[in-house]
This record gives C-alpha cells, structure tokens and sequence, in this order.
C-alpha cells in the first residue's frame, strides 16, 4: 500500500503528526499567504522515521536547505489522507499529497488534485502516473506481510497457513478501506482467490484470528517486532526500513495455495499536487525535488524503497537486498479502474463477511 533503509521505524500516524495538524490550522487558503516560505503536505505513513534518519526526513532537510521553503508534515492512513482533504475543499490547508492506490486515483476522481507534471515525470512508467498529470509515483513499494522471526521458524506459506490457531489474537491487518496497505489485504486475496465470493469467505474465516482494526499499518510494525502480534500485513519499503530497528520482524508474501508461487502487487507512494494549494509554487518545486535524480537514488540508499524514475539503476546494499527479497515472487497488475470504481462495495463485502 506505509521506506528506506538500514533505516528507521516508522512514524506512527498517531504520533507527533496529529500534534502537528493543530498547528496548521492557520495554513488555509483562507488568508495563507502564498509568497510564505512554506508547503503542508498530508501523507501516508512509513516514509519518515522517529530516528530522524528517515526518507522524508533527509528529502525534507535537503529542500529546505536547498530552497529556503519548510515542509509541514501531517501523517495518516492513506485513505484518511484523501477524507481530509475532501473536508477542508473549502478552506485547503494542504499543498502536496502522498497517498498509496487506490486513494490517489480516489483523490484525482474527486477532483482534489491540480495536474502538474514535475520534471523527471517522463522518466517514470506510463503505469505508475495520471495520464492526465494530476499524480506520479515518487517511490515504488509492494505490499507484504510480516512475521515474527523470533517466535516463528519460518514464515508462513500460504493464506490457509494463517487460518492456524497458533495466530489466534496474534494476526492483526489493517482496515481496508482507510489504511493502504489494508486495502492491499483485499486486492490481494481478490486477486489470489479469484474473484469476490471466494475471498470474502477466506477473510470471514480468518476473522477468528484477527485482532481488530487498525487505521494506520505502521502501527502494527513495531508490534510484532516485540511479539505482541505474530503476522500482520505492510509494505517492502516501509517494513524493510524498520529492519535495523526491530531485528525480529520478517517480511513474505503468502501464496495462493500450497505449491503456488508467492504473489504481491506494486503499491506505490503516489505525489499530487493539492487542487488550490495554498502554496502552488512552493508545492511545484517540492514535487520536482523529490523526482531529481539524487533524490531518487536515496528511495534505496536511504528509504529502502524503489526508485520510481526507470532511468535510475541503484547498486547500494539496499537496493541488492531488495532486489533478493522480491526474486522468485509473482507481481500482479491490479485493475485499478476497476479498484476504484467498486473500491466501496468491496469494502463493504468485506464489513460483511468480517462482522466489522
């Protein structure tokens, strides 16, 4: 669905974040100034770390000092991103948007973003951006789970491994619907179980084991690195970069069944610039930064993440690791079209099936 390293834990959306969006309030296209030497930008968490050595954390550093303009942060599930938003069209507060699918193609339907084509956009696949320019992927990710080495031998195989008893109370994934990476859960078990029935039956047998809702997946991290949980769902990047801080935690990718190859998804952080952005100018120059070519080679060397312009090929520790984790594991093309026009049916199968 939310980046880097030797990296950082992620922070949680609940953290200094939210402490922050009070701040903020003066920041509204309502009387902002749009010559101020600042930008707001909402984004899904796992890019920025509670080390301070995080992805975001140097890209927010190096522009500020590059360009004079400070960034405030705001963090939250990815589809809490897009509500907000949607409630503040009125008075906007946010310049930029970083959000997983399907919220930015939901984001651009609504009509919340401003095409802008930062440079570099030419270099990233037709795929991973708007045809019309109103997003493009700034690190390229895929959705996973996670699992406790410590306490577990070996990861589980497949999704029917789940269903084992062992997991009761010590499955957790995040909600489809308002988390990224917990709307993944969904696409991937439509994906590997072949149409809507079938993976909503799986799902309401899985519930037994299942903790209960989460809004943010990097919530979930730090608690199966600890052992509170056993197995929860995430993303490469963001899990990946948690590596050097929680040791125990182990990412995989279940497969459909047993024999089966593992499967995931691409799961992108995508960029918009924000429609009536307080500060537009300020947001271009933010966008066009995070696609410059020494940026990009940080999405790995740094964020533990995947670069998302083609023409930039890293060959740090990272993205070798990276490159052995995903050998030998299927990718699957999502229908996003069709994610995103039935994204609230699906969501509300899924309630039904869960009892949620």
């Amino acid at each position: 669905m939310s980046a880097h390293r030797p990296l950082a834990q992620p922070l949680a959306a609940c953290c200094g974040a939210l402490a922050l969006a009070a701040a903020l309030t003066a920041c509204g296209a309502s009387g902002a100034d749009p010559n101020a030497k600042e930008i707001t930008v909402y984004s899904a968490d796992g890019l920025k770390s509670e080390q301070g050595d995080g992805f975001y954390d140097q890209v927010f550093k190096g522009f500020e000092k590059k360009t004079g303009i400070k960034v405030n942060y705001v963090e939250s599930g990815s589809g809490a991103a897009v509500q907000r938003l949607a409630r503040e069209r009125a008075n906007t507060k946010a310049d930029v948007v970083v959000t997983l699918p399907p919220f930015i193609q939901q984001a651009d339907g609504k009509g919340l973003l401003q095409a802008y084509r930062p440079k570099g956009a030419d270099q990233v696949a037709a795929g991973d951006k708007s045809p019309a320019g109103t997003w493009t992927s700034i690190v390229n990710n895929y959705f996973c789970f996670i699992y406790n080495k410590k306490e577990l031998a070996k990861a589980p195989a497949t999704w029917n491994d789940l269903l084992d008893r062992r997991f009761e109370q010590k499955l957790q994934y995040s909600t489809p619907g308002v988390a990224g990476d917990g709307t993944a859960v969904l696409i991937k078990a439509l994906h590997d179980f072949g149409g809507r029935e079938p993976a909503m039956k799986f799902l309401g047998r899985l519930q037994a084991n299942n903790v209960g809702p989460s809004s943010s997946t990097g919530q979930l991290a730090p608690k199966t690195a600890k052992g509170e949980l056993l197995v929860a769902n995430g993303d490469v990047q963001m899990n990946y970069a948690n590596m050097k801080s929680m040791p125990n935690q182990g990412i995989f990718f279940p497969a459909a069944k047993a024999g089966g190859r593992p499967t995931t998804f691409a799961l992108p952080y995508a960029a918009g610039l924000v429609k009536d952005a307080p500060h537009r100018a300020n947001a271009e120059r933010f966008l066009d930064y995070l696609l410059s070519e020494p940026v990009q080679r940080q999405v790995s060397a740094v964020g533990g993440g995947f670069a998302a312009r083609k023409d930039i090929k890293p060959t740090d520790p990272n993205a070798k690791a990276l490159a052995r984790l995903m050998d030998g594991v299927e990718v699957f093309q999502p229908d996003w079209n069709d994610i995103d026009k039935n994204l609230d049916s699906y969501v509300t199968a899924w309630k039904t099936a869960t009892n949620s």
